[in-house]
């Protein structure tokens, strides 16, 4: 990066020279753009076709604070396409491209969340790395930190590759998530540490605003050997599930203090099936809720009558279906809320949902709460395993211990414990 004038002293704007050297190595078909030990100050900055960047161990990336320094594109923000602020490192319609490396890359994010918590900002803010409609993607190695918003979002890309990454981002950041694959397809992401203050991984296909056009799946995601701390899920799937989210594998992760741990959300209106969804060799500690399933989301339309009702409605193309979601191997302690939370829709319930060799125990001191985000929901505090609206709930060796009340908590729902 030197050679093309950039000064790595952690006071001169870089992006010129960085985006430069880019294209350089873009316009010859490919290549390394190599960051030696330094600190480099950047805006937005577009990847071309066959471009690595390689941030050696000392590098460091910091994103700059002037919110002009990253100009506002057309891009998608929580399922819906709208106009945004570029992330800090981006691109569109690429093919071979990868950031690696021993290096960290650091948005500086605490001046986009206090705008952002005073309602100062016109547009979404800056994603630390997105990658829209690109195919063959590799983030590998190096340490993402206070990204302004969420950290890692690919959108309708394929071929995407997640490995020995750490994620480092305040619990009480706002909306800074982890790794949020949104409609792509053959997702990998593994060997990685995420701490973050939202969900720690989140897949997402589409929210209903988006069209009939947006329909797209988020499928063949396989997610392990992974740690989550802090952070509102540790693996989420929804809310917004238009497209539909299948044949997702999480396997051999730790989830330690997040609120909870595996978490599928949809609403009325969302639409999509949620699908062949497999969770092994889990360990989670001081979760609130270790699994939950809840089709009345409400973030941001508390009160909406439709949403909350629970009474059936018509089914419609709006109506989420979820299904064949299976848990085995689980070890869940100290939970705090509920062992389990499940609340399909009366017109739709959740269906075909197995709980395989789980083991939890609820903690003895933890207060009154909700376990999910839901309209005229009841406090609960060491409670059992709660299902609603579930069509085939098979519990197989499942032991719950120092709950207050019954084991199960069941209203319409088939179950079968053994």
């Amino acid at each position: 990066m030197r050679d093309f004038g950039a000064a790595g002293d952690g006071l001169t704007l870089d992006t010129g020279a960085i985006q430069t050297a880019i294209d350089v190595c873009g316009a010859a078909g490919g290549g390394t753009v190599h960051f030696r030990a330094g600190a480099y100050v950047t805006g937005a900055l577009f990847l071309r076709d066959h471009v690595t960047l390689h941030l050696e161990a000392g590098a460091i990336l910091l994103g700059s604070q002037d919110p002009a320094d990253y100009p506002v594109i057309r891009g998608r923000w929580e399922g819906v396409e709208r106009k945004t602020h570029a992330a800090l490192v981006g691109g569109c319609q690429l093919e071979g491209i990868a950031i690696v490396g021993r290096g960290t890359i650091d948005g500086r994010g605490a001046a986009w969340w206090r705008r952002f918590r005073d309602g100062r900002l016109d547009h979404p803010r800056p994603r630390l790395i997105s990658f829209v409609d690109c195919q063959n993607v590799l983030v590998e190695g190096i340490t993402l930190t206070r990204s302004p918003s969420w950290t890692i979002n690919p959108v309708r890309c394929r071929n995407v590759t997640i490995d020995k990454v750490t994620i480092l981002n305040p619990p009480d950041s706002p909306n800074t998530d982890g790794i949020n694959p949104e409609s792509c397809r053959n997702v990998h992401i593994s060997n990685s540490h995420i701490d973050v203050g939202d969900d720690c991984i989140a897949l997402k296909a589409g929210a209903e605003a988006g069209g009939s056009g947006e329909r797209v799946p988020c499928e063949n995601v396989t997610i392990m050997n992974c740690t989550m701390v802090h952070g509102h899920g540790g693996v989420v799937i929804g809310s917004e599930t238009l497209g539909g989210i299948r044949n997702v594998v999480i396997s051999n992760c730790v989830f330690e203090g997040t609120d909870r741990g595996i978490r599928l959300k949809s609403r009325r209106g969302r639409g999509g099936v949620v699908e062949d969804i497999r969770v092994t060799n889990v360990i989670m500690s001081g979760v609130l809720c270790p699994f939950t399933v809840n089709l009345y989301y409400a973030c941001g339309v508390w009160g909406d009558k439709i949403i909350a009702d629970k009474q059936p409605h018509a089914v419609t193309a709006g109506t989420p279906c979820f299904r064949r979601i299976h848990l085995s191997h689980i070890t869940a302690r100290d939970a705090k809320l509920a062992a389990g939370f499940v609340y399909g829709l009366p017109e739709m319930p959740v269906e075909n949902v197995s709980l395989d060799d789980v083991s939890i125990s609820m903690s003895q001191d933890a207060g009154p709460g909700y376990p999910e985000m839901a309209d005229d929901m009841e406090l609960m505090q060491g409670a059992g395993l709660f299902a609603r609206f579930v069509r085939k709930l098979r519990l197989r060796g499942v032991e719950i211990t120092g709950q207050r009340g019954p084991a199960l908590l069941g209203e319409a729902a088939e179950v079968e414990w053994e």
